[in-house]
């Protein structure tokens, strides 16, 4: 997401920018293929045509069941709505979806937990018949979520898995074994609902202790998982590591080490960098001037403000731009903590070491496997101006 320092377009180029920011890819047109539009023309299309010929058959399936005119249309109607509230929660976790970039695993695993919170609260719309809409909807609304935040994040997951082009066997593969765990899972749940779970009060005792074995192999398989793109905590502990020991350490080497709870933690011996803070706390028009001349031909900005280090990145930023402010940042904190002086006074110095050191750096960093070419900030704003003199 671009922002740019005192925007005075017309309302209409505004409204028209955030409905392509929630609705298409960052950066279209682009970011995207010729034919791109088209696509998303008859798609809209499609689904529109879909959704009615549920609404159509839902009705119909309930007067089967036995539930006659006005009754049936009732429940329809309800049934609908519940339904409808999941397609709410998928429009409003679409537009997260650079969030989803950044942090993929804490998504996912994010996406489980909204899962499990949705079937908890049908497992007790039961104990609350008169509220059925309220609760099955609310269910259904997390449900919704979870579905587009778990289906985002699964390209990136596998990803990090693929070698030598095999992307698409590997997801082939991957959705092999959840459709036959799928099927013996539904067979035991079967079993169970015959049985133990055959009241409320049985489900409310296995649901909690089938949804703890849910998100504890959730955690696992995403602590495993080694995601080779750059985002703020990854970065973060890339350039700690390197200024620590001269080493850097490869995904693989990386991912049990990532804080999926918190993945926004500051990292004191990388500078304790903060990344797409709102531009309106971090810069003003005159503060972008000045730093522009202490950082030239740079795509980032640096600022200091209570013992934290905020950088703005540029619209077109790379990993690589961002190696190279987060190594000034902790040669500044470095030397900060040396008793070199100020870490203001001690930019210009760290910015002429990053300088030195930066090719071996990048070329260890993508030996290890890292991917430059993109920096993945999330919801991190970024900043527009003049181009480079």
């Amino acid at each position: 997401m671009v922002k740019v320092i005192q925007d005075s377009r017309p309302i209409h180029d505004k409204v028209i920018d955030s409905f392509l920011n929630k609705f298409f890819p960052s950066g279209y047109p682009y970011s995207v293929n010729e034919g791109y539009l088209t696509y998303t023309r008859f798609r809209a299309l499609q689904h529109f045509s879909s959704a009615m010929l549920h609404v159509l058959s839902t009705q119909s399936l309930l007067v089967a069941a036995g539930l006659r005119p006005t009754p049936a249309q009732a429940t329809a109607v309800s049934w609908i709505l519940k339904d409808g509230m999941q397609h709410a929660g998928k429009l409003i976790c679409s537009s997260m979806g650079a969030r989803m970039d950044s942090e993929p695993k804490s998504w996912r695993i994010l996406a489980d937990v909204l899962y499990d919170f949705g079937t908890a609260l049908e497992f007790v719309s039961p104990l609350c018949p008169q509220l059925f809409l309220e609760v099955a909807g609310l269910g259904n609304f997390a449900k919704g979520m979870a579905v587009v935040a778990a289906r985002a994040t699964r390209l990136p997951i596998y990803s990090s898995f693929a070698k030598e082009g095999n992307l698409s066997d590997l997801f082939a593969k991957g959705e092999a074994i959840s459709t036959l765990f799928n099927v013996m899972g539904i067979g035991a749940g079967i079993g169970l609902a015959s049985t133990v779970c055959s009241t409320t009060q049985g489900k409310l005792i296995a649901g909690p202790l089938l949804s703890a074995v849910h998100i504890y192999g959730v955690v696992q398989e995403m602590r495993a998982t080694p995601v080779n793109t750059l985002n703020p905590q990854r970065t973060a502990m890339i350039v700690a590591d390197f200024v620590k020991s001269g080493k850097v350490s490869s995904p693989a080497e990386l991912r049990y080490r990532e804080d999926l709870l918190f993945p926004n933690r500051l990292i004191d011996e990388a500078g304790s960098v903060k990344i797409g803070q709102p531009l309106r706390r971090v810069l003003t028009p005159r503060l972008v001037g000045e730093l522009r001349a202490t950082f030239p031909n740079e795509k980032f900005l640096l600022n200091q403000k209570s013992n934290k280090t905020y950088m703005v990145l540029e619209q077109s930023a790379s990993g690589e731009d961002a190696l190279r402010g987060w190594l000034v940042a902790a040669f500044a904190s470095e030397m900060e903590r040396s008793g070199m002086g100020s870490r203001d006074a001690l930019l210009n110095e760290a910015y002429e070491k990053m300088d030195r050191v930066f090719p071996t750096f990048v070329s260890e960093v993508k030996s290890r496997g890292w991917y430059t070419d993109q920096f993945l900030d999330g919801n991190g704003s970024r900043i527009a101006f003049a181009k480079f003199q």
